[in-house]
């Protein structure tokens, strides 16, 4: 289906580009958000007519996408997960969970503007790209991690699973003599008072 767009669509186009996309994205997604008009003559006279308004707007939309950005570049959004030893999710972290985050931190995002690249799975700290509009794009982290004090270490740039590998130790040995009778406390073990006693 031939369009025009009203806006800056990624990997597509600018205002004004004509340009053909496949009719379920055209009848699906960009004619119900006002993203874009079918390309016929009705509408070319249209846009043509309402142009310099809609650049406007877009400039408009601008500007207050980059004076938002500055607070929200860089956030840090820590989520609360029950995971395996493995560091694997029960679950994923989804786009509503780091919206609701940056919200609660005082920013102006919806989920619309969350932009995962794949599914959050494990714990650690992923760049997430936060589209305040579509010529302004910042990036915030998601620290996904098993309690606060793990969210912390993962802060300060330590690797949580691969430190809990490090650090592990075996459970629990017993001395062994070879020579003791069973039942009987190995000799190194005893103190000076039982030896004596003995």
């Amino acid at each position: 289906m031939q369009i025009i767009l009203l806006e800056r669509i990624e990997k597509l186009g600018t205002i004004g580009d004509e340009v053909t996309v496949k009719d379920g994205y055209a009848r699906n997604y960009l004619l119900p958000n006002k993203k874009a008009l079918r390309a016929n003559d009705a509408n070319r006279k249209i846009f043509e007519a309402n142009r310099a308004r809609i650049e406007a707007d877009n400039a408009a939309r601008r500007e207050d996408a980059k004076s938002e950005a500055g607070n929200v570049d860089g956030k840090e959004v820590v989520l609360i997960r029950a995971a395996s030893n493995a560091g694997q999710l029960y679950g994923s972290v989804s786009v509503r969970d780091i919206a609701d985050g940056l919200i609660a931190q005082g920013c102006k995002v919806t989920k619309a503007m969350i932009v995962l690249e794949r599914p959050i799975k494990t714990i650690g700290v992923f760049d997430v790209r936060v589209s305040l509009h579509p010529e302004v794009t910042v990036t915030v982290k998601a620290n996904v991690a098993r309690s606060p004090d793990e969210a912390e270490l993962q802060s300060k740039g330590v690797d949580v699973i691969d430190a809990m590998f490090d650090t592990e130790v075996g459970g629990f040995t017993e001395a062994y003599d070879p020579n003791a009778e069973p039942g009987e406390i190995p000799a190194d073990l005893m103190d000076d008072g039982a030896q004596a006693d003995a």
